[in-house]
Formats: C-alpha cells, structure tokens, sequence
C-alpha cells in the first residue's frame, strides 16, 4: 500500500506507522476524532446549563 510505511524493531515485528498525510490525512483526521470520543465513553457529562452558568461566570458568554 503506498502512503503507508511500518517501523520495525530490531527483530522486526512493527512498533510504529508512519503515514502520508497529504494522501491519507482526511481518513486519519476521522480514525483520530472515533478513538477521542471511544477514550472518554464513560465520562460523566456536564449539563450545557451549568457550561453556560460557567462562561457567563467567566466573562466569556453574555447571559
């Protein structure tokens, strides 16, 4: 497959991937965004009225 090369170590088993991103950026970018949310599945949410009680707090949102 061009655009994909493996890194092997010395007894050549593959510890690493390097990847054109100029071919295969857009993929990654998606395969990136699914393993971000997949690593917080079991985060407890916070209500988007305390987010917005927050940014009026801070200056950041007008209420």
């Amino acid at each position: 497959m061009t655009g994909i090369q493996f890194v092997t170590d010395e007894k050549g088993h593959k510890i690493a991937v390097q990847i054109d991103l100029k071919k295969y950026g857009a993929i990654l970018e998606d395969f990136w965004d699914g393993l971000s949310g997949e690593s917080r599945r079991n985060e407890k949410g916070i209500p988007l009225q305390k987010v917005k009680a927050d940014l009026i707090k801070l200056g950041r949102l007008r209420g």
